[in-house]
């Protein structure tokens, strides 16, 4: 069975305001011509003059209508293709979650059987192990914004299990966000997921998640000690479509850079043989008396 192409809405989208905008631009050149001394004569007049703008108007206004109802659905589209996105990253993320919970259950398992054997030394080793581990990943439950709490305790279960160091360091409360928290969640999501995998393989896999606010910003970093991104290729990867993981993919970077300079703030990235930073940030909303001071000194 032959296999049918897909729609790509952006792309369609595109297509229907340039060839509206060549639809208005030949109107308005046909009836400048009409309109111009080298028409017949008998053309002219008051109302031939009338029906022909007439006829103008309304054509560039149902071109007008349709460039903007594409523009419309782009964007649709492009927020259409995020949720999509969020939408697996939660189901990972809630996979991972379920997974903790069935570990945490074995955990009581074992400590209960090993005080009912009288083992209680044993029993004692063992709480102080999981304790550590339970510490290292309460680390991340640090700020008022749960979504994001419970998306870093994820990550850093599964780098854990994928043999990777993480050191986290929250020194932030990120209790009024400019955006939503899932939106947050899925740029954390896609930085830290393209972190872990560029250190498969690596010798030495470390990753360093950093959540940070001062009096005017939200800014993170997540950094890693994988290979390094070649500096041609540095200015490139946060546009739409560059992967080098194979067609169908590249949009993550996009996504996330265009979802930070959505509310006014951005993502940058900074890559050598040591490691690889991505960091972004997010300014505070104005308000109250900052805004009057603001006003004040324009």
């Amino acid at each position: 069975m032959k296999k049918q192409p897909e729609l790509n809405i952006q792309k369609a989208a595109l297509y229907s305001i340039v060839i509206n905008a060549l639809q208005i631009m030949a109107v308005c050149a046909l009836a400048g011509f009409i309109l111009s001394d080298r028409m017949n004569q008998s053309l002219r007049g008051p109302l031939g003059d009338i029906v022909v703008l007439l006829l103008a108007a309304v054509v560039s206004w149902g071109a007008f209508m349709d460039i903007r109802e594409a523009y419309r659905a782009g964007k649709l589209s492009f927020k259409l293709d995020g949720l999509n996105e969020t939408v697996t990253q939660m189901s990972d993320l809630n996979i991972a979650l379920r997974a903790q919970r069935h570990d945490f259950l074995n955990h009581l398992q074992v400590v209960y059987s090993l005080i009912e054997m009288g083992e209680y030394e044993e029993a004692n080793r063992y709480i102080e192990q999981v304790y550590g581990d339970i510490q290292s990943l309460s680390q991340a439950l640090k700020t008022a914004c749960a979504p994001v709490n419970a998306l870093l305790r994820a990550k850093m279960a599964e780098a854990s299990q994928r043999g990777i160091t993480v050191e986290s360091s929250v020194h932030a409360v990120w209790d009024q966000l400019p955006l939503p928290a899932w939106e947050m969640c899925r740029v954390l999501s896609n930085l830290i997921d393209n972190a872990m995998d560029a250190l498969e393989g690596t010798q030495e896999a470390r990753l360093w998640i950093s959540l940070n606010e001062d009096v005017k910003s939200y800014s993170f970093e997540i950094k890693n000690t994988g290979p390094a991104i070649p500096e041609k290729t540095q200015s490139s990867i946060f546009e739409a479509g560059f992967s080098g993981k194979g067609e169908g993919r590249g949009m993550g970077l996009y996504i996330a850079r265009e979802t930070m300079r959505a509310e006014n703030g951005d993502l940058t990235v900074e890559s050598n043989d040591q490691f690889t930073a991505f960091r972004g940030f997010l300014p505070k909303p104005l308000k109250g008396k900052d805004e009057e001071a603001i006003g004040i000194r324009q």
